[in-house]
C-alpha cells in the first residue's frame, strides 16, 4: 500500500475519488470531503514544497491515530465541519500536533482572524507594514508605518499611518480586540469557539495594557 506523504494510510473501504476522461484529460467527478481534509492535514505536516511556502507548518505532526484515514473520518463525522477549517492551535496555544484532543473545526472568518501574514509584513510587528518613500521623495515619510487588519472575508482594512511600528501595532491590537468581541457575541452558543476566542482576547488585552508586542495568537 502506497503511503500518503510517506505516513498516511488510506484504509477506506470505498473509492475516495471518482474520475473520467474528458477530451483526454482526467477530471474528478467525486472527491470524498473527509479524505480531502485528511490529505490536506497530511500535506501541511509532511510536504516540503508546502512548508517552503508556509514555514509556520514546519515542526507540525499528525498523531499516530490519525495517520489512518478511517480514524480521522470517524472523528470528523462527529464534528460540525461543513464550510469550516480544521485548526490545531485555536484551543491549545502553540500546539504542533493534529489530534482529536486538540483539533477543532472553526468558521473561515475566525480562521482568517487568527492567521498572521508574516511573509507580507516582513520583520515588523503584527498588523504593521512599512511604507517606502516614493521615487520623487527626498526624505522618508513622516509616518511610514501602516496599520492594517483583515476583516472576516480576508479583505485588508487600513487603520492609519504612524511614526513608529509600536504605535501602529497598538492600533492594530485595539481593532483586533474589537473584532474578537464581535465574534464572541456571534458565536456565543458554541462553547469551544468561545473558549478559543477568550484565550485570544486575554492575550490581546495583556499586550494592550502592558504596551508590549503580541507575537502570535
Amino acid at each position: 500500500m502506497k503511503l500518503i506523504y510517506g505516513v498516511g494510510i488510506n484504509d477506506a473501504s470505498y473509492s475516495v475519488a471518482l474520475s473520467k476522461r474528458i477530451n483526454g484529460k482526467k477530471v474528478f467527478t467525486f472527491f470524498c470531503p473527509y479524505y480531502r481534509k485528511w490529505v490536506d492535514m497530511l500535506r501541511r505536516c509532511y510536504s516540503g514544497n508546502l512548508q517552503s511556502k508556509s514555514p509556520r507548518y514546519k515542526g507540525c505532526y499528525v498523531c499516530e491515530e490519525w495517520k489512518y484515514f478511517s480514524n480521522f473520518k470517524r472523528w470528523m463525522e462527529q464534528q460540525d465541519w461543513e464550510g469550516k477549517d480544521l485548526d490545531k492551535d485555536f484551543l491549545v496555544e502553540g500546539n504542533r500536533t493534529y489530534s482529536p484532543s486538540a483539533c477543532i473545526f472553526i468558521p473561515q472568518k475566525v480562521n482568517k482572524f487568527v492567521t498572521t501574514s508574516g511573509k507580507m509584513r516582513g520583520d515588523y510587528p503584527l498588523g504593521v507594514y512599512y511604507q517606502k518613500k516614493g521615487k520623487d521623495m527626498i526624505n522618508e515619510r513622516k509616518n511610514p508605518y501602516s496599520s492594517r487588519i483583515c476583516d472576516g472575508t480576508g479583505r485588508r482594512i487600513s487603520l492609519g499611518l504612524f511614526s513608529t511600528p509600536e504605535e501602529a501595532h497598538q492600533r492594530y491590537l485595539i481593532e483586533k480586540l474589537s473584532y474578537c468581541n464581535i465574534y464572541l457575541e456571534e458565536f456565543k452558543e458554541d462553547t469551544l469557539i468561545v473558549k478559543g476566542l477568550e484565550r485570544i482576547k486575554n492575550k490581546i488585552c495583556i499586550s494592550i495594557e502592558s504596551n508590549t508586542e503580541l507575537l502570535d495568537f
